[in-house]
């Protein structure tokens, strides 16, 4: 007679309910074991006229090693997806109170604080500015750059408006214009967004960053890394 384990029925009925699903899981599956259990069974009642193939009897063994060998190596790469997705975490979180560049001209900032961000031209670009608007579309700032070249171009704006008053906590975004090639274009802005916190969300793990402002980006979407 089976022992059950424990003294508190409601403990018993829980250990004898896994042993139940464990077995519900099992069942079913071929183990190596079994393999060998039944190759060897089938060798000892072959008819002694009539003997396995050789051929045969490798192509079987190979078959299951096989599939015996690709469930190993799932099992590995789902516990490495599973380091990795650590690993991340634990670097996404070092980014925290740091700032991110983000392919974004839009931004949110407290009072009278400093916000970095990037230009870029694709050509040389002449009388180049950038305008500082607000959730209204007006500028309260225009901060003037000058001649640039091909590339990137970091800039600063120190949260003053034109009256040199601290700008007050809200939503803004950079427009940057010049002449290329003589034509007034608009070029591309960049801005440096400070990490408030950091997510694991997602049935894939994905790491997100949560940025000042209420905005979110994926960790792997991050071009650029700034101390503050």
């Amino acid at each position: 007679m089976e022992t059950i384990k424990g003294t508190n029925p409601l403990e018993d009925l829980r250990w004898q309910k896994e042993k139940y699903e464990i077995a519900e899981q099992d069942k079913g599956m071929l183990t190596q074991a079994d393999f060998f259990a039944l190759l060897t069974k089938e060798l000892s009642n072959q008819d002694p006229t009539k003997p396995v193939d050789n051929n045969e009897m490798i192509s079987q063994m190979t078959a299951f090693s096989t599939t015996d060998g690709v469930q190993k190596l799932n099992d590995s790469f789902g516990s490495f997806a599973s380091s990795m997705t650590s690993s991340q975490a634990l670097q996404a979180s070092s980014l925290v109170g740091r700032s991110v560049l983000v392919e974004d001209n839009v931004f949110g900032m407290s009072e009278g604080e400093n916000v970095k961000g990037k230009l870029v031209a694709e050509k040389g670009a002449s009388n180049v500015n950038i305008y500082v608007e607000n959730v209204a579309g007006e500028v309260i700032q225009t901060v003037p750059v000058g001649s640039v070249g091909e590339g990137e171009f970091g800039f600063t704006w120190n949260g003053q408006t034109a009256k040199g008053e601290p700008a007050p906590a809200g939503a803004y975004r950079f427009r940057v214009v010049g002449l290329v090639e003589g034509q007034a274009s608009e070029l591309e802005a960049m801005t440096y967004r400070k990490v408030d916190s950091v997510t694991l969300a997602g049935a894939g793990g994905n790491i997100v960053l949560n940025l000042n402002g209420g905005s979110a980006m994926k960790l792997a979407d991050v071009i650029e890394v700034s101390e503050g």
